[in-house]
């Protein structure tokens, strides 16, 4: 009886269809209040006055929550490195201090969301302005070394002597990128339903994870931990943006506090661009030196980032470069810049998903100058050990991933020339990358119990957030105690359930999976002992890893596209793309493979259409709803197929799995860009492609594709 690696159906499938699916806006409580934010309109300076009673003579209108009234938070708090750098973001109304425009200044409290947002509009505040900066500028005078990047892992890696290495080099690519601001937009804006109890606070709020929330909150209201709990029952979403907690349910914990009544706040999409993080918009320079034979000897991968004045958050953008490809002299750096904008953050697949964009389009470029295909480069290129630090790694099927694909995508057939496929007015091209994102596993507590009808009980503090983490996770316990699905009751989305992981990083089901796998084959060992039914088990995941080997534990792929160009318009049409990847073991092909091709379709957003520009005159974003902000729709989708390639990894948990979360965006919109370069004969270094850089290109005479008809 195995469950694990079938396609099971999603077993939150029916109450999602039905309704029965409640989110964190749709909990009910008696006596519950709503609030809305008012957001600076100036991007830097200080809160001069507010007037209360411009905004308490609207009817339904309770209070005015400002900075001050506002309970004060604590500010010596260590959240450790993947949440600190978030933190300053947290310290809503604690200070008359204005970091950005947009941000909240005050909120007030109604009875309705009509009022509080009515209030919101009435409320008269008056500002001192200061001068700011929010433009974006290559190399920088002031970029530094954010913390965070030595936190998180080395920031800046040498190995070798690089750049004496470039000028010996025969071949030598020297190449800049650069990719803007991108908002993640999960389908369920920032929701928070706060309500203290007898000292104790309960968050029904939209996060990715419950127990870092709660954590989070303890110690910024210098509370146990116990006496936060955090209902994250069904999430709509998240790709980053609530890995760590956000202004709305700090908002929603102040206003309530205030008010001594439970609060509810929901953002939209204007607030979203000013507290659900981005990704930061980077600059990348890339430096590739290389023999004859396409060797190559020498890596340089530069890349700057913006932050804000509040936080020292950064991407580990150029962190592929170190260990993708064998190079025996290698040299990687980040810096970010500090302006006067929102905070950057977590966004699906942080640094791999940029970085993977310039390193994969700077190897087309050396392919061709070399005339060598760009598999065959790669395949050259290929490591025993990881060059970064020398260690193993625990499986590394790459080449397989492009073998396979250049297989199954009709590699062999192409015309390795560029601009020389023609349908009409369009031509065709055919580009590869490859795709690479770090694995990663937490320590994780769980439960579980067996019940005196003869289910079974599992309790984890995890989330599912869209992903299909309730599916897999009942697979998993239902194959440690050896029972069908059906008897399996999972339990997860609180805090108060257990200690987990945060659903981020693609470490999710590895972590969580391993506890719960732990939990049901102890309670299983203990049933055959003659443990009586009504036994828990409760078992952590902490010793078994601290004692996993220092190895390099990665999944890989490889992306495959083929574009249209319009030699009229313009306009860039993706109409075929494969995915292969190897990402140890499938726990479920049905919802793996919809976790893969939305991250293929989310590069292809990236690769044509999403940005979010800043205004330099104003300080905010322009695209600050979904009709300025562009993504994909089906219309922009055409044939997509991936491959999950069978992978046995002994260094992983007993779960065997790699995580599948964000491997499908990486690489994606590289493939793309290089399917648009052999289409065209030009290259294009800046996400996204747009058509009028495409039709200009052509129009001033520096691409050649406008030949006759």
């Amino acid at each position: 009886m195995t469950s694990v690696g079938t396609p099971v159906e999603r077993q939150d499938a029916r109450a999602k269809v039905t309704g029965a699916a409640t989110y964190a806006y749709e909990h009910r409580v008696d006596g519950v209040l709503y609030a809305w934010p008012v957001t600076s309109t100036i991007a830097r300076g200080r809160v001069a006055d507010i007037d209360v009673d411009s905004a308490m003579v609207t009817p339904g209108v309770v209070a005015v929550l400002h900075a001050g009234n506002a309970a004060r938070l604590e500010t010596d708090i260590d959240l450790g490195p993947v949440q600190q750098a978030s933190v300053p973001e947290l310290y809503v109304l604690q200070s008359d201090k204005i970091a950005y425009r947009g941000q909240i200044v005050a909120a007030v409290i109604a009875t309705s969301a009509e009022a509080a947002r009515e209030g919101a509009e009435n409320l008269l505040v008056r500002y001192e302005e200061q001068a700011y900066d929010a433009v974006f500028r290559a190399q920088d005078p002031r970029a530094y070394v954010p913390a965070m990047l030595g936190d998180l892992g080395p920031g800046n890696v040498s190995r070798g002597d690089a750049d004496a290495a470039l000028e010996t080099a025969e071949v030598v690519v020297d190449v800049a990128y650069t990719t803007p601001a991108q908002h993640p937009h999960p389908m369920e804006p920032h929701s928070t339903l706060a309500r203290w109890t007898d000292g104790r606070l309960t968050l029904y709020s939209s996060e990715q994870g419950p127990s870092n929330t709660s954590q989070a909150f303890a110690a910024l209201l210098a509370m146990d931990a116990d006496d936060v709990e955090v209902v994250c029952d069904y999430v709509g979403g998240g790709f980053g943006a609530k890995a760590s907690p956000r202004p709305p349910a700090v908002l929603a914990v102040l206003a309530a506090k205030l008010v001594d009544r439970p609060v509810k706040v929901a953002w939209n999409r204007r607030l979203m661009t000013a507290h659900a993080t981005y990704r930061s918009p980077t600059i990348q320079r890339i430096r590739l030196g290389a023999d004859g034979n396409g060797k190559l000897g020498a890596i340089v991968h530069e890349a700057q980032h913006m932050t804000s004045a509040l936080s020292d958050y950064v991407d580990q953008t150029a962190s592929s470069a170190r260990m993708m490809y064998a190079a025996e002299h290698a040299r990687t750096t980040g810096t970010a810049v500090r302006l006067d904008v929102p905070s950057a953050g977590w966004m699906r697949g942080p640094g791999e998903t940029p970085g993977m964009f310039g390193l994969e389009c700077a190897m087309d470029e050396l392919a061709y100058r070399l005339d060598l295909d760009p598999i065959e480069l790669r395949i050259r290129n290929e490591p025993e050990v990881d060059p970064s630090d020398g260690k193993p790694f625990s499986s590394r099927n790459l080449l397989t991933c492009l073998q396979t694909g250049a297989e199954q995508f009709g590699w062999a057939d192409r015309d390795r020339r560029p601009g020389t496929r023609r349908y009409g007015r369009w031509l065709v091209g055919t580009g590869v990358a490859a795709s690479r994102y770090p694995v990663f596993t937490v320590p994780s507590r769980a439960y579980a119990t067996a019940e005196t009808d003869g289910t079974f009980t599992v309790a984890i503090g995890a989330v599912d957030i869209g992903t299909g983490s309730r599916t897999v996770l009942t697979q998993i316990a239902a194959d440690a105690l050896e029972v069908p699905v059906a008897r399996i009751r999972l339990d997860l989305g609180r805090a108060s359930y257990s200690v987990a992981a945060f659903a981020g990083a693609s470490l999710g089901t590895a972590s969580w999976g391993w506890a719960v796998e732990k939990a049901g084959r102890t309670l299983k060992a203990r049933l055959r002992d003659g443990a009586p039914l009504g036994t828990v088990v409760d078992v952590d995941t902490t010793a078994e890893v601290s004692a996993m080997r220092d190895v390099s534990r990665n999944a890989y792929g490889a992306q495959f596209a083929e574009v249209k160009v319009d030699t009229v318009t313009g306009q860039i049409r993706v109409e075929r793309m494969l995915g292969v990847f190897a990402a140890g073991r499938i726990i479920n092909p049905r919802t793996a493979r919809s976790q893969l091709i939305g991250g293929m379709i989310m590069g292809i957003g990236g690769a044509l259409m999403e940005a979010a520009d800043i205004d330099e005159a104003l300080g905010d974003f322009v695209q600050s709803d979904l009709a300025g902000y562009h993504f994909p729709t089906h219309a922009d989708i055409s044939d997509i197929d991936i491959v999950m390639l069978p992978e046995a990894d002994d260094e992983l948990s007993p779960v065997g799995s790699k995580g599948i979360g964000e491997i499908g965006v990486v690489g994606a919109a590289a493939a793309i860009a290089n399917a648009v370069h052999h289409a065209t004969g030009q290259r294009f270094r800046n996400l996204p492609l747009r058509l009028e850089d495409v039709r200009d290109a052509a129009l001033d005479g520096t691409n050649s594709y406008l030949g006759p008809r």
